[in-house]
């Protein structure tokens, strides 16, 4: 935002000399400079302030998104605050600004990586605190980036150096984070109550799933039970009161079906008339005509077109619907979901595969023109073979000789520099652009990047470091290339905060501080000549 840590700045210095001038000499320690600073370097108070700023940048997202496809905003899931502030500060580093840049919160990370009870499925068993703490994490993390790097402009600035338009010009490391609250982790009142939590965190975005609460699936498993949609827009209207009761007027809500992989439900709605939403509700329910004498004691009966009809019911009580509607019924959702106060859509699908999304969107599209879609690009997918089996159809539909493929095995190393797979890894490149303009696909992210990396990367290093490499596995594969790279952690001292700290102590201690910095701290080895940093143009290999 132009000129706003100026303006702040500006803003608290006039504010604390005020104050001084009120209190008289019991405040003369204080320097009206620094605490200005501080102030500056802290622009956002609460989650509350994030909230409300952060829903604004996805709303004019929305609509630039509306007037143009190419305008699509990407995120990643990260399952700690430094995961996601050392995602933000390397989006600012190598794309120069956090336009179009999200945050995603994984109900899954936080399952699995998060939860007091340990490692646990996305089944909702962790504990619903845990979501709000980790978006409080996050934000806390984020606005240390801020201080960290005003900090350091200030620093230069009373060094005499010309960095005032960057300090006019900073752009804050806070982005939006669209957050998954799963299932709502109860009824509407527990969905209500738990939605203000994330939203005082700093939550814009409350991503929800028709999925039964007690019985939730991650999107991709099986055994999913999906609830009637008077039920589910009880919730949306939850989460909506929620975001006024705090004063989040652009509040987003994602509405998510599991419709497409979903084959029961645990109850059947009440219909009030013919046609109404609970009626379309039942008439995707599995059921067998039957003459009433021969109905078994306790039986449900329905009618339907004028005939007595029974639901198919499991041994575990749950209803199953017909097979093959599920597409029909994910439009149904979706459709409902937008009329009933949804903002954003989410389609859990068992493939990516941008022309069945489009099937989906643009059926619904008919009833809502502007309607939007959030997409999971999972890692629960297998990228490479399904874009190799895209690729081989479409291959085969062009007459091309496939005789050389082993279709049952496309994943083969033999196949990485083929023609199969230059069209493959093109159609994985693009799928966000083309997603984008034919699917509807408003905002790609992937829940959980951070999860694979962090288990990529301890395999890379353990195999080295525990073998002859030794240390030279980390100083090879981590420490160089951090250097290299200008990765900010590489001076993690400075990125703890020792350097803000310190300036701290002397606003606070003045000249009796002692100090973390100076000569004989082993991060100054860190420091690079300008003429000798070139990063990423040196890499090992």
């Amino acid at each position: 935002m132009k000129n706003l840590a100026h303006s702040n700045y500006q803003s608290a210095l006039d504010t604390v000399r005020n104050l001084k001038e009120k209190y008289g000499e019991t405040w003369n320690a204080i320097n009206s400079e620094s605490a200005a600073r501080m102030i500056a370097q802290n622009r956002f108070k609460t989650g509350l302030d994030i909230a409300k700023y952060t829903a604004g940048i996805m709303r004019k997202d929305m609509s630039d998104y509306d007037a143009d496809s190419s305008k699509y905003t990407q995120s990643l899931g990260c399952w700690h605050g430094f995961v996601a502030q050392q995602k933000m500060i390397a989006v600012k580093k190598h794309h120069k600004t956090t336009s179009k840049k999200y945050l995603y919160l994984s109900g899954w990370m936080v399952a699995a990586l998060r939860s007091e009870f340990g490692p646990l499925p996305d089944q909702s068993m962790h504990e619903k605190t845990a979501v709000p703490l980790l978006i409080k994490e996050i934000y806390d993390f984020l606005r240390q980036a801020d201080a960290i790097e005003l900090n350091d402009l200030f620093n230069r600035l009373e060094k005499g150096e010309d960095v005032q338009d960057q300090i006019d010009n900073f752009e804050t490391h806070i982005v939006p984070i669209i957050a998954d609250i799963d299932a709502g982790f109860g009824n509407e009142e527990a969905t209500y109550l738990l939605t203000k939590k994330m939203i005082e965190a700093g939550a814009c975005a409350i991503q929800i799933e028709n999925q039964v609460s007690d019985a939730k699936q991650c999107g991709h498993q099986d055994g999913k039970v999906t609830v009637p949609h008077e039920d589910f827009i009880a919730k949306l209207n939850a989460i909506r009161y929620a975001f006024l009761e705090l004063g989040v007027d652009d509040g987003v809500i994602v509405a998510r079906t599991d419709s497409e992989g979903a084959s029961l439900t645990q109850k059947l709605p009440v219909s009030q008339e013919p046609g109404d939403l609970a009626s379309q509700y039942l008439a995707f329910v599995e059921a067998e005509e039957i003459d009433v004498k021969d109905a078994k004691e306790d039986d449900v009966l329905l009618k339907r077109d004028g005939k007595l009809v029974r639901p198919v019911r499991l041994s575990n009580g749950l209803y199953k619907f017909k097979d093959g509607s599920n597409i029909d019924r994910v439009v149904l959702d979706c459709i409902t979901s937008l009329q009933n106060g949804a903002d954003l859509l989410w389609i859990e699908t068992p493939t990516p595969n941008v022309k069945q999304i489009a099937y989906m969107v643009n059926r619904v599209k008919e009833v809502v023109p502007n309607a939007k879609l959030v997409y999971n690009n999972s890692p629960s997918f297998n990228w490479t073979l399904n874009f190799r089996n895209q690729a081989y159809e479409e291959m085969l539909s062009e007459g091309e000789n496939m005789t050389a493929y082993d279709r049952n095995n496309l994943m083969d190393l033999e196949y990485d520099g083929s023609e199969l797979c230059h069209r493959a890894d093109e159609k994985i490149k693009t799928f966000q652009i083309d997603g984008a303009r034919d699917a509807g696909i408003f905002h790609h992210l992937i829940t959980l990047p951070t999860y694979h990396t962090t288990a990529l990367h301890m395999n890379d290093l353990t195999k080295g470091y525990f073998a002859e490499e030794g240390m030279l596995a980390y100083v090879k594969g981590v420490q160089r290339q951090e250097i290299r790279k200008g990765v900010s952690c590489v001076k993690h001292q400075r990125m703890a905060g020792s350097d803000l700290g310190d300036d701290h102590k002397s606003f606070f201690a003045g000249d009796k501080a002692i100090k973390a910095g100076g000569q004989k701290n082993t991060s100054n080895q860190f420091e690079i000549k300008e003429t000798e940093a070139k990063p990423e143009l040196v890499l090992d290999k």
